[in-house]
């Protein structure tokens, strides 16, 4: 990735700071604080006594020649830069919320298609304008919750609990997998019901080396086992088993090159639990050729998921005398 001189001299700058700090949103940082603010960014950077904002500037751009996953996110040394420069604890004649910064900060990083944002946990993230897309460290589901965050968690239980197949798929996981890095995410919908061979959503990745993996994605309401035949909002492996076959010989268009494109994986996604024996099942009828093609995720995954990305929860209209909803979620609305 490739900033304009322009653009890195104006972050450099902000960097550096102004040795007048009483009309500065930035903290003067000399030779030893500028090397100790790129330890605080996780390199070894180290000033070699040449004039600050050049040296600043050249690394920068040396940071952002590093390897990154794809156009629309930058490498990940650069978006912590971003976010030690941004430090809410480092705020000068402004508030915490630092509005004064993040505007001459904005101005910088707009002419490269970027902005930056405090999100709820007060810190400063980058997002790409014309996809939406957020430049944040790679998200961890196993990690422990916050009291917050389970609550989150709580909320999109309820919201799944209650949600239409179109809707889980439509507000939950078309957002998701968005934020995860996919593109051209598009959903069929279910109005058209020839289409109900498995190709509820497609999308796209772009590797670092710019090869392009195409991803469709069967979804179900509810559990899948392996019961005989479906059951209310239940799935059947066997039916899912048989939509993905015919899902990843679908020949799908992709417009943005124009070709027809073979599927390449699969994710089976449950709104509820993905049984234990369901997916011995399936893994037993797929060829190894097959089996590294097809993924998992059940309810638990996409909960996970949800919360550590950082997303909303989608709202639930509710009824009045509704008492489907878990009593706190009703109180939190």
């Amino acid at each position: 990735m490739e900033f304009k001189k322009r653009t890195l001299a104006q972050i450099a700058d902000m960097i550096c700071g102004n040795f007048n700090n009483e009309t500065s949103f930035f903290r003067y940082r000399s030779s030893s604080f500028l090397t100790e603010f790129f330890f605080d960014c996780d390199t070894d950077y180290v000033h070699d006594g040449s004039t600050r904002a050049a040296w600043v500037a050249n690394t920068l751009a040396e940071i952002l020649a590093e390897p990154h996953a794809n156009a629309t996110t930058p490498p990940e040394i650069f978006s912590q830069v971003i976010r030690t420069l941004m430090d809410q604890g480092d705020a000068l004649n402004e508030g915490p919320e630092r509005p004064g910064a993040l505007a001459m900060l904005n101005v910088a990083l707009a002419r490269e298609g970027f902005e930056a944002f405090y999100a709820p946990d007060r810190k400063c993230y980058l997002r790409h304008i014309d996809t939406n897309t957020v430049a944040a460290p790679s998200p961890n589901p196993h990690r422990a919750f916050s009291a917050a965050e389970l609550q989150k968690r709580e909320r999109l239980t309820a919201y799944l609990d209650n949600a239409s197949e179109d809707e889980i798929i439509e507000e939950v996981l078309l957002p998701l997998f968005r934020q995860l890095g996919f593109h051209r995410v598009t959903a069929s919908g279910h109005d058209d019901k020839a289409l109900e061979y498995g190709k509820d959503v497609w999308m796209k990745y772009t590797l670092p080396t710019q090869h392009v993996l195409y991803f469709g994605i069967q979804a179900k309401k509810g559990k899948i086992d392996s019961a005989g035949i479906s059951k209310g909002t239940n799935g059947n492996v066997a039916e899912i088993h048989n939509q993905v076959t015919m899902l990843l010989g679908c020949e799908i268009f992709d417009s943005e090159i124009g070709k027809r494109v073979l599927v390449d994986h699969v994710y089976i996604i449950a709104g509820g639990e993905i049984t234990k024996a369901a997916r011995n099942w399936l893994g037993n009828k797929l060829d190894a050729s097959k089996r590294s093609q097809i993924m998992f995720m059940d309810r638990n995954d996409i909960l996970n998921l949800f919360v550590v990305t950082n997303l909303p929860v989608p709202e639930i209209q509710l009824l009045e005398g509704d008492d489907l909803l878990p009593r706190f979620y009703r109180e939190t609305l």
